[in-house]
């Protein structure tokens, strides 16, 4: 007989600036960004009180300085989240070796071999890591882990929510198809414009007709909709990438604008592998171009330590594939599998196709 999943999906609360909220106490009742104070800088997080204001994550720093005037900047501290987020993992780890890390501020736990309620436990894990850290967090409680991250936001910040087995069905027949998991905001878009709003619109698309339609993804839809995910909690889970793009408000119009956002992106990229993959081996180099036409292309490289100068190279081959202005930048890296030998710095350019978003 199949056993029931009890997870919870653990989820600190604006967990950059929580942490430095509880380094400055002068700094209580402010609205308060982490990165973004650069004159081109991009906001990584930000309080609820700077939320207030419209304050998002991603938002450029001189648009969030326009929306909050009185907006506290305050520099990216990797190390000191990562060893927030350390201590967060040992009290996690006290509960189940089933824990499954998305980043710093999130994980996954299966509690389903603990004689109790889930509930309890999410209550007691969340009283231990404000009691030892002095910081909040929410939960999720749920049969799958697609729900349990859906759940973790309804009480957001320092509150929990719990969707029970028989409450799936009423539970996921209202929710809006944006929440769906792997459904982003172009495909939520698409969807709207064939009148598809919620799960329940979903649900009443053939599975045949949601194959031909979205191909393999069909499949996973059309159980996703129904609030159906066997993706199990995976502890060992190994990271296979790691990257980060912008969308920009205006679209680049030249190589040299390109160069100068590009640069950027790399210098977040290298502050993220520090804090994230630091022991991780780098197997190759890549940079994403999305064109104003919303086409894209990928350059890629083989390089165990690429180089400002090795994006700016991959950036000048994916130029060329376009006349179109560029309104998307991407840098990232793709590690190397564990049984592989460590790659040098020799680079092998190599093209993917350009294919339509």
């Amino acid at each position: 007989m199949h056993t029931q999943r009890k997870i919870i999906h653990l989820d600190m609360d604006c967990f950059y600036a929580a942490v430095e909220m509880r380094e400055r106490p002068e700094l209580a009742g402010q609205p308060i960004a982490v990165g973004g104070g650069s004159r081109r800088g991009v906001v990584t997080t930000c309080n609820y009180e700077a939320r207030k204001f419209g304050v998002h994550s991603a938002m450029p720093g001189f648009q969030a300085r326009e929306r909050c005037p009185n907006l506290v900047f305050l520099p990216v501290r990797f190390d000191l989240y990562r060893a927030a987020s350390t201590q967060i993992r040992q009290i996690l780890l006290s509960y189940t070796p089933l824990v499954e890390p998305l980043s710093l501020d999130e994980a996954y736990l299966d509690v389903t071999g603990l004689d109790r309620y889930a509930w309890d436990i999410a209550k007691e894990i969340r009283k231990r890591i404000f009691e030892e850290t002095r910081l909040t967090s929410s939960a999720g409680i749920a049969p799958n882990k697609m729900l349990a991250k859906i759940a973790s936001d309804w009480r957001k910040p320092n509150g929990q929510f719990a969707i029970t087995p028989d409450q799936v069905e009423a539970f996921v027949r209202d929710l809006p198809v944006r929440k769906i998991w792997g459904v982003g905001p172009k495909s939520a878009e698409k969807f709207e414009q064939q009148g598809i709003r919620t799960c329940g619109d979903l649900q009443k698309i053939e599975l045949s007709e949601l194959v031909r339609r979205h191909g393999k993804w069909g499949q996973e839809l059309h159980q996703l909709c129904r609030g159906m995910d066997d993706r199990p909690v995976e502890p060992n889970r190994i990271r296979k990438s790691l990257s980060n793009e912008c969308t920009y408000l205006d679209n680049l119009t030249t190589l040299e604008d390109c160069q100068r956002e590009l640069d950027k992106l790399v210098e977040e990229l290298e502050q993220e592998l520090r804090a994230k993959a630091a022991d991780r081996t780098i197997h190759k180099a890549l940079v994403k171009v999305k064109f104003a036409d919303f086409t894209r292309t990928t350059r890629e490289c083989i390089s165990g330590h690429p180089t400002r100068e090795t994006y700016r190279a991959l950036l000048a081959e994916a130029h060329k594939r376009s006349p179109q202005p560029i309104r998307l930048l991407g840098a990232g890296v793709r590690f190397s599998e564990e049984m592989e030998e460590p790659v040098d710095s020799a680079q092998q350019l190599l093209t993917l196709a350009q294919a339509p978003d």
